[in-house]
């Protein structure tokens, strides 16, 4: 991003999934001037919609969205890097127009990507070997990739989370294409303006019993209805877009390979675990100022960012002094 496309300011709003920060970043949004971009790295699919927890169309018109919906479901080289580029061009046409941006969602990379400035090795997807990943992951498991990640880049080995088959093949990928550590690749120029990063959190049993209302509603809403139509759309479960909790395991009831009540209750467990690593990443990052989900979540992040902004306005007017 360029000097003079830079923001003044950042706010985001993160947490693991089905805490609310959609909802809580739309209804403030107007008041604060703001514009969404979201950080989700499941949204960027275009037809993934009720399943991804998109915002909905209402949501949409309440406030203004970014980096929804700008790739295929088929598509497989989308990455982390990509995202930054959109996101980097969101954040720039945010500031041109004199609005506020704020970063919501729950892929943890992505958000940290443009907090801390991390800077991506420039290699593109690689599909032989992606593939060749693949069938190891298929026969062996993923603690077969972390293995020889840990030869070939013991400290990528210890930095990437190795419950993500993605992020552990993108490293192995890089690793071999440059015959370089991917650890050496990456860098960081955190940028040069303020941000408040709040932070969505509740008890587990809480989170978990928020999490399985949402999928009832999902189910609802006609979940299974979409997932037969990316089936039909010729979108395969092994791509990266159908790695979403709840597209493979509904493509299984589909195919008849379960029931739909056995579909239902692997996504709600697929969807705990993933909470659970969103949770732990999330509490590795510093700065995050935690809010407890409730009925005064908004009054808290309202206080939150008012006291940001009038800090960030005192600044500017000591600067311009």
């Amino acid at each position: 991003m360029s000097e003079s496309a830079a923001p003044e300011s950042l706010v985001t709003i993160v947490g693991p999934t089905a805490t609310g920060k959609t909802a809580l970043a739309v209804s403030l949004a107007a008041e604060f001037d703001a514009e969404i971009v979201s950080a989700d790295s499941r949204q960027v699919y275009r037809g993934l919609d009720i399943g991804t927890a998109k915002p909905t169309a209402k949501e949409r018109a309440q406030a203004l969205h970014h980096v929804l919906n700008v790739v295929d479901a088929d598509d497989t080289s989308f990455s982390v890097a990509v995202w930054r580029r959109h996101a980097e061009e969101a954040l720039a046409t945010i500031a041109a127009r004199r609005k506020q941006p704020w970063l919501v969602g729950g892929t943890g990379l992505y958000v940290q990507s443009i907090v801390d400035g991390l800077v991506f090795p420039d290699v593109p997807p690689q599909p032989e070997l992606r593939a060749e990943f693949e069938r190891t992951l298929n026969q062996e498991g993923i603690d077969a990739l972390v293995a020889r990640l840990r030869r070939l880049d013991p400290v990528a080995a210890a930095r990437v989370d190795v419950r993500n088959p993605r992020r552990v093949i993108r490293a192995l990928e890089v690793c071999l294409v440059t015959g370089k550590p991917f650890s050496a690749q990456r860098g960081q120029r955190p940028p040069t303006y303020p941000v408040l990063q709040i932070g969505l959190r509740t008890d587990r049993d809480s989170l978990y019993r928020r999490i399985d209302e949402r999928v009832d509603r999902m189910i609802a809403d006609g979940f299974a209805a979409e997932v037969e139509r990316l089936l039909d759309r010729g979108v395969t479960t092994d791509l990266p877009s159908m790695q979403s909790a709840g597209y493979r395991q509904l493509a299984d009831y589909l195919c008849g390979n379960c029931t739909l009540a056995a579909a239902i209750q692997q996504t709600k467990y697929a969807t705990h675990q993933l909470a659970k690593r969103q949770e732990t990443w999330f509490r590795k990052q510093k700065g995050i100022q935690w809010i407890e989900v409730g009925a005064d979540a908004v009054g808290a992040a309202r206080e939150r960012i008012e006291e940001f902004s009038g800090e960030r306005q005192r600044r500017h007017g000591e600067i311009a002094n």
